[in-house]
């Protein structure tokens, strides 16, 4: 099979990539095994299709190439696999105003997606949202395909990314308004989780931990209860416990949001609680400007909810 060939903003930018690294336009070339006239005229198309025909490199002491603050930008947010750089993307990096790629738990896309817009529509700043599973939102940190990312611990690993915990919540029991823990335990405080034995339950997916925390929780006091399914979200939660008649256990985002007033919760009462956190992921190397005053509105935000 022959190679794939590289679309054409990809070419430009191995052009530019080179001569950043090699320190001139003939380095680049003699790197690559192409014409010097052949690097010129990629980092010029480059040029032109990201920024307007604005200089990504300029001449420094001893007539080095040195990046221009454009040029800055677009060279430390492509240290990325190359499949994963479109020209929007490209075109976002090379701009003079602020942009920022937010990653996004869905649960926590909810609560807190329209205060981040609001802080980022007040100054200006581009947002440009997606959202994803741990282990996906990690990846995207770790590649810098995101500048942040808010996301529920436990956390896969995470070389080469800082964290700090912004939120602690613990767990609870939720049911549906017509099921049966809902009609035994009406009054009651808190349950354990030996409460459950027998009830029709709603897991997380498999490769979830808290799917593997309530099997470790259930295994530990010899609970049986009958799985009617599995979810990855609380935006898909509800509506199986109201369909289901079913309960779970889950972390408390009360914190965050309220729980639908139809649904039953109590807090879960065990001899070790655990606690989930909300988290802020960013590349290690430091916060811009934009990244720290959107993570500084989101710390305000949560700290009047605690």
């Amino acid at each position: 099979m022959p190679p794939r060939k590289l679309q054409r903003h990809l070419v430009w930018l191995e052009s530019f990539t080179a001569a950043v690294e090699a320190g001139s336009i003939d380095a680049a070339a003699e790197h690559l095994g192409v014409a010097r006239s052949v690097v010129s005229e990629h980092i010029r198309a480059l040029e032109e299709a990201l920024a307007d025909g604005a200089a990504l490199l300029e001449r420094g002491p001893g007539r080095r190439l040195q990046l221009s603050a454009r040029g800055e930008r677009l060279y430390a947010g492509t240290q990325t696999p190359l499949h994963q750089l479109d020209v929007k993307r490209l075109m976002d990096l090379a701009r003079v105003e602020p942009t920022l790629r937010l990653g996004l738990n869905p649960t926590l896309s909810m609560s807190l997606l329209g205060g981040i817009a609001q802080d980022a529509a007040a100054t200006d700043l581009k947002l440009v949202v997606g959202f994803g599973g741990s282990h996906e939102l990690m990846r995207q940190v770790q590649t810098r395909q995101q500048d942040l990312v808010l996301d529920f611990t436990p956390l896969p690993p995470h070389e080469g990314v800082d964290t700090e915990s912004l939120l602690r919540m613990s767990f609870v029991v939720i049911a549906g308004p017509d099921s049966a823990l809902a009609r035994a335990h009406p009054s009651r405080r808190s349950l354990d989780v030996k409460d459950l034995q027998g009830q029709r339950f709603v897991d997380w997916l498999r490769d979830d931990p808290y799917g593997g925390a309530n099997s470790a929780r259930f295994a530990e006091h010899g609970v049986s209860v009958t799985e009617v399914g599995r979810v990855e979200s609380f935006l898909h939660l509800y509506e199986l416990l109201r369909a289901y008649k079913a309960c779970t256990i889950a972390p408390d985002v009360r914190p965050t949001q309220p729980f639908p007033p139809d649904l039953h919760v109590w807090p879960l009462r065990e001899q070790e609680p655990q606690v989930v956190e909300v988290v802020a992921l960013w590349p290690s190397g430091g916060l811009s400007p934009a990244v720290q005053a959107i993570l500084d509105g989101v710390r305000r935000r949560l700290n009047k909810r605690r």
